[in-house]
């Protein structure tokens, strides 16, 4: 579905991703993670082609969408037509894909985007990039400023899509026990490259994770604090 090989990205003479190789089979969840810094929505950037790279290569066989950090909603806009600009590409204003997955979006079709509560923004946020009908949703902060509840209800969306659907999806998560748990597979970035992947249940475990999420702690004092985080 998406292979990337040997990408680097620079910001003026600034290396933010350095000689960066990952894959993504069609069907598959896989979470990036990393400390800030890392790279890991310079990458999702490169991959929807916000961003050029200075060498290396992103092929993708199939069409991507991407739900932005911060959802960047069109405030004044309406929650219908938020969502009918993501389907502008392929001329798509068929509402009710979308509906059918996010059923509380059909309630809240009349009312300014400005006006919802940050979880209700990140639905429209996913709703507004399954307007393209993706093949691979690349999704950047799922959980940012949300309480665990309304990241939870996401999440099990998240789920349903790829299983009824079969969209494959790339998430940037700094909450690393929910990017363990929604994605099956995970990459750890750290200064622009990929410092382990795997099992997401064999990275958490990885001295990465460790390095990234916890510092000075001990092995085993780290590795039950990403226990404890994703059952939290």
């Amino acid at each position: 579905m998406l292979h990337i090989d040997d990408l680097v990205v620079r910001y003026g003479s600034a290396v933010a991703i350095d000689g960066l190789s990952l894959h993504v089979e069609a069907g598959e969840m896989v979470a990036l993670v990393g400390p800030n810094g890392a790279g890991k929505s310079t990458l999702i950037n490169t991959v929807t082609g916000l961003l050029s790279p200075a060498s290396g290569s992103v092929r993708c066989e199939g069409r991507v969408a991407q739900v932005p950090e911060g959802r960047q909603m069109f405030a004044d806009m309406t929650v219908e037509d938020n969502l009918l600009l993501g389907g502008w590409s392929i001329r798509n204003r068929d509402l009710s894909e979308v509906f059918d997955l996010l059923p509380d979006l059909a309630g809240m079709r009349r009312r300014k985007a400005g006006r919802l509560s940050g979880g209700q923004q990140q639905m429209v946020a996913v709703g507004r990039a399954l307007m393209a009908r993706p093949d691979l949703l690349a999704i950047d902060e799922l959980s940012l400023g949300l309480a665990p509840l309304v990241v939870a209800e996401l999440a099990g969306h998240l789920r349903v899509l790829n299983r009824e659907r079969g969209t494959a999806v790339l998430l940037v998560e700094q909450e690393v026990g929910l990017a363990f748990d929604v994605c099956a597979r995970a990459c750890v970035l750290e200064a622009g490259r990929v410092v382990a992947s795997g099992p997401s249940a064999s990275v958490a475990k990885s001295d990465a994770v460790r390095r990234a999420y916890f510092g000075d702690l001990g092995q085993e004092e780290a590795g039950q604090a990403t226990m404890t985080e994703a059952v939290t």
